[in-house]
């Protein structure tokens, strides 16, 4: 009987258990002996699952002989989220509980994702669309006739729509590569003729920010891509070096822009892109989520310098859609740098 029920369980993909009266496991598949180690060593639900919901499921499923469904939270070695269909099973006249582990997780992760995307984006949004609609009603009243207030609030309702056509573009360009994700570009791009054609369009920003930007490159190095989004990753890395790196007193700095070759072996040769600049640096906490749409270490700062939240987001997606690498490091005081590995063009 044993040998059939554990048959029956490991041709299932889903964690499942088959409970004995007095919670002793009868069977497990592999994918429950993952997600439960201790079933290795006790025989015992009470010593593998210590959760009274699913426990009580369980026993209920004995009295009742009704199926039932609960949550199973895991929280280590990391949080996770399960439905637990606990059912009856009759085999031989023996009464068994099946329990079958179905993971929300991944679900949950995105279900928040998107709640939290829509409220971030609205909220980016209606700052700026509030800002304007009070300028429009101060020009139609107060300020009808004043000539210095309409040019001065005109250029600031012209700064607020461009920030709102910032974020919109910024939106649909990450909607559009994650459409893409699937697909590696594959034309050729040499990749020093597009990051120095970036500093150059950044020159300007870099002289009013006191900034001068060293790039450090071989004549060519190709890579695998699309000319279009990798211009966009180096754009993001060099301006948010310039403007994050930019001293407060005034002072005149430099990032540094460094290009090149590292061989990996068996043909897996990247190219690498750093950019370093030498600001105040980022706390460690921050690290882990600088890639997370609309999160800033600096909320005020980062609006105040044009910045829409979705920059870094975008060059981690576009970097993954050209199987590359994204690292960061930075300490509090001494900078940041973010380092991108492309393959090569073979």
């Amino acid at each position: 009987m044993a040998g059939r029920l554990e048959a029956f369980v490991e041709a299932l993909p889903d964690p499942v258990l088959i409970i004995g009266r007095g919670q002793r496991i009868i069977a497990a598949n592999k994918p429950a002996c993952g997600l439960f180690p201790a079933l290795r060593e006790h025989k015992s639900l009470p010593l593998v699952i210590r959760s009274p919901d699913v426990l009580d499921a369980t026993a209920r499923v004995f009295e009742g002989g009704a199926a039932t469904t609960t949550m199973l939270h895991e929280r280590v070695p990391v949080e996770r989220v399960f439905e637990v269909h606990a059912a009856p099973l009759k085999d031989d006249g023996v009464d068994f509980a099946v329990l079958t582990l179905r993971d929300l997780t991944a679900a949950r992760r995105v279900e928040k994702m998107r709640v939290d995307f829509i409220a971030n984006a609205s909220h980016e949004l209606r700052t700026p669309l509030a800002s304007l609609l009070g300028f429009i009603e101060t020009l139609q009243g107060a300020a009808k006739d004043d000539r210095l207030a309409r040019e001065r609030f005109l250029a600031i309702m012209r700064d607020q729509g461009q920030r709102m056509a910032r974020l919109i573009d910024d939106l649909l360009s990450l909607s559009q590569i994650e459409q893409q994700q699937h697909l590696r570009p594959q034309s050729p791009v040499d990749l020093v003729e597009v990051v120095r054609h970036c500093a150059d369009g950044l020159t300007p920003v870099a002289q009013e920010n006191a900034i001068s930007i060293l790039i450090e490159a071989p004549d060519q190095l190709v890579v695998a891509g699309n000319r279009d989004e990798l211009t966009r990753v180096a754009e993001n890395l060099i301006e948010n070096a310039i403007k994050y790196g930019a001293s407060d007193t005034g002072e005149e700095s430099h990032v540094d822009v460094v290009i090149s070759l590292v061989r990996m072996g068996e043909g897996r040769d990247v190219a690498r892109l750093s950019v370093r600049d030498h600001g105040a640096g980022i706390a460690a906490e921050h690290l882990p989520r600088l890639t997370e749409r609309f999160y800033r270490v600096d909320a005020g700062k980062s609006r105040a310098k044009g910045g829409t939240g979705l920059g870094l987001a975008l060059v981690k997606h576009i970097v993954a859609r050209h199987r590359g690498l994204l690292r960061v490091s930075s300490r509090p005081g001494e900078g940041a740098e973010f380092t991108v590995e492309l393959p090569l063009d073979v």
